[in-house]
């Protein structure tokens, strides 16, 4: 320890410890300390939750629209896309948007289910994890937010014109022909959203999170089915309405894919194996995650 000189009341010098420092190894353990407790599943509180979910997803709409509409690069991109499509044998998109939009009443419903259900299944997914599932909650809501974050990436560097706004791709622009709505970036709506943001498909990326969430959380066979199905369906609506290819949705899940890669490292775990928060007079406050 080292020691410094001082002088008493009676003019006598004398040697004394030296003030030490806060160590390093304190300041470590405060900032070790700090970042379990982040890292520590809790009840999230509802308020709070509202306030993030809007304010991130005003940030993200805001931010995917301000990025520029390069329209002549979004729609030489949708010619490479097309391309390479025939090239690997899967580019029949245009046969599924041909084959739905004879029937009236089937495209008509995929309009809407493309416009709707984006929202309203994942809202719904959130709610019910909130409610059922607090503990694993915040681990599955940041899967989801760094899935939609990294997207922007995607709508910045590679713009991408959808089908049914390629020249000469002889796509239907559904939601034109039958006159619904069922994109922000059709009709009378296109001025309110960039167009050209179709890689990678957000439609799959969230229908995706929702279905394996559902999947793994719940007991109940049929749900479980359905929420297997809901991604398929999805993928079939977003190729059938002309609004992406099918290497858009290879795109999601690669975002997807990120998302629960992230969400991993932060709390050590997939969200699904995180303990389940059980709260109470009696009850312990974490039990195991369910096998």
């Amino acid at each position: 320890m080292g020691e410094r000189t001082v002088t008493t009341l009676e003019g006598r010098e004398q040697t004394a410890p030296a003030p030490q420092p806060v160590t390093d190894e304190a300041e470590d353990r405060a900032r070790q300390g700090l970042l379990r407790r982040l890292r520590t599943p809790r009840r999230p509180r509802f308020w709070f939750e509202i306030l993030l979910i809007a304010v991130s997803y005003w940030t993200y709409s805001l931010i995917r629209n301000a990025v520029p509409e390069q329209k002549a690069e979004a729609l030489g991109n949708a010619d490479w896309v097309w391309r390479l499509e025939n090239h690997l044998g899967i580019a029949v998109e245009d046969a599924v948007n041909h084959t739905t939009n004879s029937v009236t009443w089937l495209i008509v419903g995929m309009n809407y289910y493309y416009a709707t259900l984006h929202f309203v299944v994942t809202l719904g997914v959130l709610v019910w994890l909130f409610r059922s599932h607090p503990g694993r909650y915040a681990a599955t809501r940041l899967a989801l937010f760094a899935t939609t974050a990294v997207a922007l990436l995607g709508y910045y560097f590679f713009p991408l014109a959808p089908p049914r706004l390629m020249n000469g791709g002889g796509f239907v622009d559904t939601v034109v022909v039958h006159q619904t709505w069922g994109s922000m970036a059709s009709g009378d709506l296109k001025h309110m959203s960039n167009q050209y943001a179709a890689m990678p498909s957000m439609h799959i990326g969230w229908s995706l999170w929702c279905g394996l969430t559902i999947f793994a959380l719940t007991t109940v066979p049929w749900v479980r089915i359905l929420s297997l199905l809901y991604p398929v369906a999805t993928l079939v609506v977003i190729v059938a309405t002309a609004n992406h290819f099918w290497l858009d949705a290879v795109g999601g899940m690669v975002c997807l894919t990120f998302g629960f890669t992230v969400a991993w490292l932060w709390y050590g775990a997939l969200p699904y194996a995180l303990p389940r928060l059980v709260t109470g007079a009696g009850a312990p406050a974490l039990l195991p995650a369910r096998t």
